[in-house]
């Protein structure tokens, strides 16, 4: 399957000169949002996960999912105001903007290892801020995987080391 025939491509959203690639087109495809997850699973069938993280929102949309598909539990990394427990935040830039980071303080064990899920891995600040979080609670991090890269953006540099899987790759 063309994963990319599910995306939509939008013109200068949010901003001018920004090609924003909207997952809704593929969400909305039972088959073919059924088919990404299998895929993403099956990327990452051999390494050992006792948790997936997925930063708000869209990783939420591919995490959830994935962790179903693998038995395992699901930690939602949220903007800062939105838990209602315990949490632990940190700032981060977006590639148009900035924004700050949290997770529950009990969400992560020290020693589980965590897999990081989201849609899109572009400058690779939300994903970094999101390993930072998860190594502050003692969270091992065995890779990372996304619907899709930017090849063209750092965001693979800068996760420094970490194990990155994508499914769609815009180069």
């Amino acid at each position: 399957m063309n994963f990319k025939d599910y995306i939509r491509v939008i013109p200068d959203y949010p901003q001018p000169g920004i090609r924003f690639k909207d997952i809704t087109t593929l969400l909305n495809n039972g088959p073919a949002y059924k088919a990404a997850i299998d895929a993403l699973k099956e990327m990452i069938k051999d390494l050992k996960i006792d948790l997936i993280a997925g930063p708000e929102a869209r990783g939420f949309v591919i995490g959830a999912p994935l962790a179903y598909a693998l038995g395992v539990g699901f930690v939602p990394i949220r903007k800062s105001g939105k838990l209602p427990g315990e949490v632990i935040e940190a700032d981060y830039a977006l590639e148009y903007g900035k924004d700050k980071l949290a997770m529950h303080k009990d969400a992560i064990q020290p020693g589980q290892k965590v897999l990081i899920a989201d849609d899109l891995l572009a400058t690779g600040g939300t994903i970094a801020t999101s390993i930072h979080l998860i190594k502050e609670l003692g969270g091992d991090i065995v890779g990372s995987v996304f619907l899709i890269e930017l090849g063209y953006l750092p965001g693979r540099e800068k996760l420094n080391g970490i194990n990155v899987q994508s499914l769609i790759q815009y180069n």
